[in-house]
């Protein structure tokens, strides 16, 4: 909105065309969400108190050191995807059909993120929403991003780290291919958002690589130089990435152990939809998987126990996700959390080296 009025009167007033520069409205959206996150979470904690809402839920199975957070107001991703989606609204070029379907994940995973913790909240029930139930329409928000991504005449290769000229063509596949990439993408960082402040750091340190690869993706010299696929329009996902980041880091105020305020699936589900879709869009769905690591050894720790618990009765970890695993061999949740945000920091680094490695 601010893009659209302000840099059309950069011929009557010449410093308005800065707001021509990504790096210039990024930092803008930065500050704004950053900015109305840190104000407002602690008045949305104290709205969902005096709602007289119990508050999370808390797992009967898991580490009873966990009972302590019994209560605590959760849904506070409802702040962070009003910030970002503000900021954006602000400082993107509206006219940029991605940054639409980047909202449209976002809102959407949210609103059945909110349908999800309001169950469990108000039950009283770590149960929610059922899991097909779930898919199903995570599944519909995948085919309809898809859908509007090949209108748009998006190429529906696929493309590899380490190769530059190396493309699959997906055809008809690439729908299925992101399902598999938004789906998993989303499930993924709600099953790490488990202690406080773990989910939300890798989040920022991914989002932090796709800001990077948005913007250099969209931009004609830098592509070529990196020998990565040019994508015109791209580079205005930098600044949705640079305002969940910020809004992450406002979060992390409250969130970071112990807890204020939990995100809740309405923000896990809604930022880990972002990471997904845009790294469909700048076409470095790999690199998603190396630089969320993370969330990838969460979902499979998931995925592992159950199945292998189905065959034999018995459990690979003591609990699912791992870091439950950990917790109850005796590692202090803080000692986690931040080696968990270590591994994080050093995957996102390996995944940006891979740029020179074409």
């Amino acid at each position: 909105m601010f893009y659209s009025l302000w840099y059309n009167l950069h011929a009557d007033y010449a410093w308005l065309n800065i707001f021509r520069y990504i790096t210039f409205r990024a930092f803008c959206a930065f500050l704004l969400s950053f900015s109305f996150v840190i104000i407002l979470q602690p008045f949305f904690i104290s709205y969902l108190k005096g709602l007289g809402v119990r508050g999370q839920p808390i797992r009967d199975d898991g580490p009873e050191s966990h009972n302590v957070k019994s209560g605590t107001p959760t849904m506070g991703g409802l702040v962070i995807v009003a910030a970002i989606f503000i900021s954006t609204m602000l400082f993107a070029d509206l006219s940029n059909v991605y940054i639409w379907l980047v909202s449209f994940v976002m809102l959407s995973m949210s609103a059945l993120g909110f349908v999800d913790d309001w169950r469990k909240v108000t039950k009283q029930d770590t149960g929610g929403i059922g899991g097909k139930t779930k898919l199903f329409w995570q599944t519909v928000i995948a085919l309809i991003v898809a859908g509007v991504l090949v209108w748009n005449g998006f190429s529906t290769s696929l493309t590899f780290p380490f190769f530059k000229d190396l493309a699959l063509p997906l055809g008809v596949f690439f729908f299925a291919f992101s399902v598999f990439v938004l789906v998993g993408t989303t499930n993924a960082v709600n099953l790490t958002d488990g202690l406080d402040g773990l989910a939300i750091v890798p989040i920022m340190t991914v989002g932090l690589t796709f800001g990077a690869l948005a913007y250099l993706t969209g931009h004609t010299e830098l592509a070529d130089y990196l020998n990565i696929e040019y994508i015109a329009g791209t580079g205005e996902l930098t600044i949705v990435i640079a305002a969940m980041i910020a809004g992450g880091l406002g979060f992390l105020w409250y969130n970071s152990y112990p807890a204020q305020v939990f995100m809740g699936d309405i923000g896990s589900m809604a930022l880990g939809g972002v990471l997904g879709v845009v790294a469909i869009i700048v076409k470095q769905e790999f690199l998603l998987a190396m630089a969320g690591g993370i969330f990838v050894v969460e979902a499979l720790s998931v995925i592992i126990q159950r199945y292998y618990y189905k065959m034999t009765k018995k459990r690979v970890f003591k609990m699912a996700p791992i870091h439950h695993h950990f917790e109850l061999h005796g590692w202090p949740e803080p000692k986690i959390i931040v080696r968990f945000w270590i591994i994080s920091i050093i995957l996102a680094l390996l995944a940006l080296a891979t740029l020179k490695l074409r």
